[in-house]
């Protein structure tokens, strides 16, 4: 069995060790951090559905992402050929999408999701592709309700 091969990185969170074959290279970047090409999922807190998409490039940029189909079950994206054909996608199930997470400052309850720029990975391959919805059916932005006690 082969080792792991492991690098402690600097993160939003703090110092963590990465599995360095767990990296995710998106060949476009991210909108607004288009430079940005590797990054890797890191969970927020082991008992949290929100992770941080973590550039490894640079420390400061993490984007805070969660699955969508966690908040909204009817959820659906569209992919083009170009997009399925850089992503190299042979069948549905290689997919994982996430949003982006916006939530203001000591204001957890008042958090959205952004539904317009679904990040779509291919786990098998480690590629990743933000895909905008231009005629999406579903709002760019969506608040999810108060989970109930």
């Amino acid at each position: 069995m082969a080792k792991k091969r492991r690098q402690l990185i600097q993160t939003r969170l703090g110092e963590r060790e990465i599995d360095l074959d767990s990296v995710v290279f998106f060949p476009r970047g991210l909108i607004g951090f288009d430079h940005f090409r590797r990054f890797v999922l890191l969970p927020v807190r082991e008992d949290s559905p929100m992770l941080v998409l973590q550039s490894l490039e640079d420390p400061k940029v993490g984007l805070v992402v969660a699955d969508p189909y966690a908040y909204m079950k009817e959820y659906e994206i569209k992919l083009g050929q170009a997009e399925k054909k850089l992503l190299r996608i042979a069948n549905i199930r290689q997919l994982a999408v996430l949003v982006t997470v916006s939530i203001p400052p000591g204001r957890p309850q008042d958090m959205q999701l952004n539904l317009a720029g679904p990040i779509v990975i291919n786990k098998d391959e480690r590629l990743g592709l933000q895909v905008p919805q231009i005629d999406g059916d579903f709002p760019p932005r969506f608040r999810p309700a108060a989970k109930q006690s």
